[in-house]
């Protein structure tokens, strides 16, 4: 009925356990795997909020037999020998903060990396954190601003595998850290590179993943810390008002979505003559089929079409030293107060000779 550790034992020493998520990846760039991916990741009713058997028929019977096709096509142009970038990059990102809280941690800890779509799944992932004997477990979504779309939805998967679970652990989850210090500064780090390499454009933009413009409405906190990044990272570069735009991309259907729209922005500014164009996409944390396909693929022919000679996509944060220092000293924060922090493991409860002794006196067997 639940399920439990294998071959858990009373006098196991408990652990801390990290599981860092980011949105997920098809397990091949090709159309059988596309069409597994976009049907779990377009069936989540986080994604997608409307009438449940409209949706399941049109999802199925019009998109999942044209777009994967489309989708693997693109997946093509980024893949890597690893996988998908997303993947590869966050294995890179999940070892960095491991060698880095090694160096921190008091106590024993496993940190692990999930998908909410596709594989390493959180199933698998916080599965695994359980065999390694996690008893307490932190959830850190790589999503610098909260969405009910993006957090909300890895929250569910958590949940949803948590309470199969006979022995539920402690659980913290980091819901955002639009604002962190450390993540402005790397933002304004990685910026400052690229102008020092490249020279300042005319203009950037910001360029943030977009959603329908009702979730918004319906009380969705993602437009507003958008914003907030934005203002803080111009502010910590000194950019006028008129040197800088955010704007939103990837629209999906035919709703209206949060504006102004990345494309149309894109080709607006070469039309009124810009030459040099920057785009950093900062609700990114690591690069991906929207940052290197559509920003620095489709969106540079868009720029370039209309009379723009150089749009110069800036990458995203990835596994940069600053971007995997601001994540540990973000784990390190939320961790405050559990044993693996602070050296303090109560054994005494784990105390393997008297935990024998209770275990026999009841019929067990060790």
């Amino acid at each position: 009925m639940y399920s439990a550790k294998p071959n858990a034992r009373h006098d196991d020493v408990p652990r801390l356990g990290i599981l860092v998520t980011n949105l997920g990846t098809p397990d091949a760039p090709t159309t059988p795997a596309l069409r597994r991916y976009l049907a779990e990741f377009l069936g989540d009713p986080r994604v997608v909020e409307i009438n449940r058997p409209l949706w399941w028929l049109l999802l199925h019977g019009v998109i999942l037999r044209t777009r994967p096709r489309k989708s693997a096509a693109a997946y093509r142009e980024v893949w890597e020998e690893g996988g998908s970038p997303l993947l590869t990059i966050g294995q890179k990102q999940v070892a960095g903060i491991k060698e880095r809280l090694a160096k921190k941690l008091k106590g024993p800890f496993s940190i692990e990396l999930a998908m909410r779509y596709g594989n390493p799944s959180i199933r698998d992932g916080l599965r695994k954190l359980r065999e390694e004997g996690a008893e307490r477990i932190l959830v850190l979504p790589l999503y610098p601003q909260y969405s009910a779309t993006t957090v909300g939805s890895t929250y569910d998967a958590v949940f949803d595998e948590l309470k199969q679970w006979r022995f539920i652990p402690e659980l913290r989850l980091i819901g955002q850290y639009a604002d962190d210090p450390g993540y402005i500064e790397s933002l304004a780090n990685t910026i400052r590179e690229h102008w020092d390499q490249h020279g300042k454009a005319e203009k950037m933009l910001m360029s943030f993943h977009g959603m329908p413009r009702r979730y918004l409405l319906n009380g969705d906190f993602y437009h507003c810390q958008c914003q907030k990044t934005a203002r803080l990272v111009a502010e910590h570069l000194g950019m006028a008002d008129d040197e800088w735009q955010v704007t939103f991309q990837s629209l999906f259907g035919r709703e209206v979505w949060l504006q102004p729209y990345t494309d149309e922005t894109v080709e607006a500014l070469a039309k009124s003559g810009m030459k040099k164009l920057d785009v950093i996409c900062p609700g990114f944390s690591a690069d991906c089929l929207e940052t290197l396909e559509e920003i620095e693929g489709e969106n540079a022919e868009i720029f370039e079409e209309h009379g723009g000679e150089s749009l110069r996509y800036i990458r995203a944060l990835n596994d940069r030293d600053d971007h995997l220092d601001m994540l540990t000293n973000l784990v390190l924060d939320h961790v405050k107060g559990w044993p693996e922090a602070s050296n303090k493991i109560k054994r005494s409860r784990r105390d393997p000779k008297a935990t024998r002794e209770r275990a026999a006196a009841m019929g067990c067997e060790y």
